[in-house]
Order: structure tokens, then C-alpha cells, then sequence
């Protein structure tokens, strides 16, 4: 098993494959030994001896003396670095067979191959982040847009667990307050010591719902959206795709049934990521492999947080069309209507007015399909920290106890007084979990497990 406490732990830093400089990550207690042990400097100082913060040239060597690499060796002593263990980086030429070559003659040395995030596992265990900011980091390196990143950024300087330790230091008092309360009679009392407790818990609950407000957002930033464009043949489901992506993706033909499977790319649309999925034509076929197109493509609409259901608007509504348009979830769906430059049929329908293959109404459905994904969430705001699924679960968990403790102080608050501690006790506990207060091994794996090795 891993010893945290005493193991020295190494990992490749930098992505796989060619690039100027790839990086050897160390921390642990023995790392200037085998320093001095694998690392030998231009001017002979032994990197065990050098300052913090400053970088030495020379060579990476076998046992025998042989070279293996030339570059820097970076020291960073404790409690001044990442990990707030001894750390050092040495930097050597990058490419694949290099890397691992120096990673090999490391743990020979003595180092031990780190676990997916073990040193921000590390940076949370000496007290250098808690359990939101190391998530942070994730939410950073994963980023899909400008607006996930800025957010995730605000998430790593602490923002959001300011949020989440306010609201804990609250139910602490209010706990605590009312625990003092039970060491006296109930004619000692002053006569507005439990309104003030019951105040303070409220004003504490809409701090509470503004977070959990921010759910719908982090979920948009963090997983993006998928949008599928839906629409019987020639209806100009591709020339979409294409216009949203600004090049020729999907082909484009006026023979009806030319998609015939599902085309998936990526698309930010007012810093949302997103996956819109060009779809078969719907209609009956007697075509084996069209007819599988169509399944698909009913398939993904299943699926899809947004359908762009496409009609040609050129000729009279379809039986097909309007079917589908009645199954349509209109909060979860926008409706083109495409080739108006042909004539415009008289429908019944409301939708976005286009001729897609002019450019005309894309801005339109662009600001029209941002508004649907955009339902609970402010993305027209300034970028800032949003929580997480698992921050939801914990929350909602949290604020169904303290709730219940709030009610204990409505009636007969005097003889409730220790269910109403209980209640905010267990609150407490659920909103530990959020920032790492509280923890156990299962958590942290489910969290560090989701880093690259040399994170």
C-alpha cells in the first residue's frame, strides 16, 4: 500500500509525444537524495544544497555515470511548493523515449510511480487547497471554453469554498448556540435567544439557494450540452451543421437521404461547449441502411438536451413534420424554418425564418438555441465559480437537515432544542464533505482518480 507520508513520488509532467521541453515531477522526503544521486550540475554545487527557487544545468546520469539527458533541475523546498513537500522538476528535452527513460532511472533510484492526482492529492492532505479547489484544477485543465476556464480559475483561488465556509461557520454557531442553551432553564433563557438562532439560519438558507442555483451552469461548463438537428430529408440539416462551424463538415446535396448517419462535432456558443450531431432524414424507408439512420438520429434526440428541428418552409407542412413538432419538448427545442429565398409555404408553424445556404437567420438560431441551453443559468454574467453535480448532491443533503432543525424552532424550541442540534450536526457533516472538512479514502479516490498521473 502507499505510504503518503513517507513515499517520494515521480511522474512525467507534460503531455506525451514530441515538444521542446518535457518535465520529471519528484515530491517527497527523499527526493534531494536522489537528486544528488541522478542529477549532476555544470558547476559540481549539489542540487541538495541549492536555495528554493532557483535551477541548475547539467545532466541526468545512469548509475555508471553514462548520460541519459542535458537540461534543468528546479528546487522547490517545503512548505514552499506544490505539494508543500520537497518537489523538484527537471526539465530535459521532450519526446517519449527520453522521458521515460529518465522517469526509469528516477525510480530506480528510489522514487515510487505517483497515482492519478496523488500530488494534488498531496497539495489537499498538507493543507495547501481543500477538496473545491483541487477540483478546480480538474475543472481548469478540462476546460472546453474561455468561460469554463475563468470560472474554474475563481474555483482554484478559493471563491466557492469562501461560499461553502461561510454558510458551514453559520450552522456551526447556530449548533453551538443552541447547545448552550440546554445547560440552563428555560426561565434563564433571554426571550429572544432562539429568534435570533432562527434568523440567523434563514439569512444563511438564501446563501444556500444561491449556490444550488448555480448548478445549471456548472453543468453546462463543465459537460457541455449535446444539440442534435433534426428534420425530414433536404430540409438542410447538413448546410446547418456546416453554417454553425463556419467549413463544409457534412456534404451537402439536393438528393434527398445523402446523410445517412449521425456526423458528431464540436461547437462553444456563447461559452458553452457543445456537441451538435447532424442527423438521417426522418421519414418511412424501405432502406435498410437509411432506415438505421433514422433510428439513430431518433436515438440522439432522445438524448439531446436541445433538438433543432428543421422544415422547408418552401413547401406545404409535411404529416412527418408535424407529428414530430408535436412530440417536441419546446423548452428543449427550436424550430427553423429554412428556405424562405424559395417562397414561403403557408404554415402553421412559429419558428426561426432562414435560408441557411445564404446565411440568413444563423445569428438568429444562434441566439435562440444559447437562450434555451442558457434556462437557469446567467451566462450573460461575468464568469465566475459554479458548483459541481457532487456539490449539488451535498447541499441539497445539507439543506434538507438544517430545514429540519429550523422547523424544531418553531414549536416548542425548548423541548426540541437536541433534535434541532442533531439535524444541524448531520448538516455540518454533508457540507464538510463539500470542501474536505470531512472526508474518507473512497472520496478522494473518487476525485484524485480523475487526474492525469502527473498532476
Amino acid at each position: 500500500m502507499p505510504n503518503y507520508e513517507t513515499d517520494t513520488i515521480a511522474a512525467i509532467a507534460t503531455p506525451p509525444g514530441e515538444g521542446g521541453v518535457g518535465i520529471i515531477r519528484l515530491s517527497g522526503s527523499d527526493v534531494w537524495r536522489i537528486a544528488d544521486e541522478i542529477f549532476q550540475a555544470l558547476d559540481q554545487i549539489p542540487v541538495s544544497e541549492r536555495e528554493h527557487g532557483t535551477f541548475a544545468y547539467g545532466k541526468v546520469i545512469e548509475s555508471d555515470g553514462t548520460e541519459i539527458d542535458t537540461g534543468l533541475a528546479l528546487v522547490m523546498r517545503a512548505p514552499r511548493s506544490y505539494t508543500r513537500e520537497d518537489v523538484l522538476e527537471i526539465q530535459g528535452h521532450g519526446g517519449a523515449v527520453g522521458m521515460r527513460r529518465i522517469l526509469r532511472r528516477v525510480l530506480d533510484a528510489g522514487a515510487r510511480m505517483a497515482e492519478p492526482g496523488e500530488f494534488t492529492k498531496r497539495a489537499f492532505l498538507n493543507g495547501r487547497i481543500d477538496l473545491v479547489q483541487a477540483e478546480g484544477i480538474l475543472d481548469l485543465i478540462r476546460a472546453r471554453s474561455d468561460r469554463a476556464a475563468s470560472a474554474a480559475i475563481e474555483q482554484m483561488e478559493g471563491k466557492l469554498s469562501q461560499e461553502f465556509d461561510a454558510i458551514y461557520e453559520a450552522f456551526l454557531e447556530v449548533a453551538a448556540n443552541l447547545e448552550t442553551t440546554l445547560d440552563f432553564v428555560e426561565d434563564e433563557l433571554p426571550d429572544d435567544v432562539f429568534s435570533g438562532i432562527a434568523r440567523l439560519l434563514d439569512v444563511t438558507f438564501q446563501t444556500l439557494d444561491h449556490l444550488l442555483d448555480t448548478w445549471d451552469e456548472g453543468r453546462l461548463l463543465r459537460e457541455g450540452a449535446r444539440v442534435v438537428i433534426l428534420g425530414r430529408p433536404n430540409a438542410g440539416k447538413s448546410t446547418l451543421l456546416n453554417a454553425l462551424l463556419g467549413f463544409d463538415r457534412a456534404i451537402v446535396s439536393s438528393t434527398a437521404g445523402t446523410t445517412r448517419d449521425t456526423l458528431e462535432e464540436g461547437y462553444v456558443l456563447d461559452g458553452i461547449p457543445l456537441r451538435i450531431t447532424d442527423t438521417a432524414g426522418l421519414r418511412e424507408t424501405d432502406c435498410e441502411i437509411e432506415a438505421e439512420g433514422v433510428r439513430r438520429a431518433e436515438a440522439h434526440s432522445k438524448e439531446a438536451h436541445l433538438a433543432v428541428y428543421l422544415i422547408d418552409a418552401s413547401q406545404p407542412l409535411h404529416e412527418e413534420d408535424r407529428a414530430r413538432l408535436e412530440k417536441l419538448d419546446p423548452t428543449k427545442s427550436v424550430v427553423v424554418l429554412n428556405k424562405v429565398d424559395q417562397g414561403k409555404a403557408i404554415l402553421d408553424v412559429q419558428g426561426i425564418e432562414a435560408s441557411l445556404v445564404n446565411g440568413v437567420g444563423v445569428e438568429e438560431l444562434k441566439r435562440a438555441m444559447a437562450d434555451a441551453l442558457e434556462q437557469g443559468a446567467d451566462l450573460h454574467a461575468p464568469p465566475h465559480a459554479v458548483i459541481s453535480e457532487r456539490h449539488r448532491n451535498l447541499l441539497i443533503r445539507s439543506h434538507k437537515e438544517a430545514r429540519q432543525a429550523r422547523e424544531f424552532l418553531n414549536k416548542d424550541v425548548e423541548e426540541n432544542a437536541v433534535l434541532a442540534v442533531a439535524h444541524l450536526r448531520a448538516a455540518l457533516e454533508f457540507l464538510g464533505e463539500v470542501t474536505g472538512r470531512e472526508y474518507h479514502e473512497d472520496l478522494l479516490d473518487n476525485i484524485f482518480s480523475r487526474f492525469c498521473i502527473g498532476k
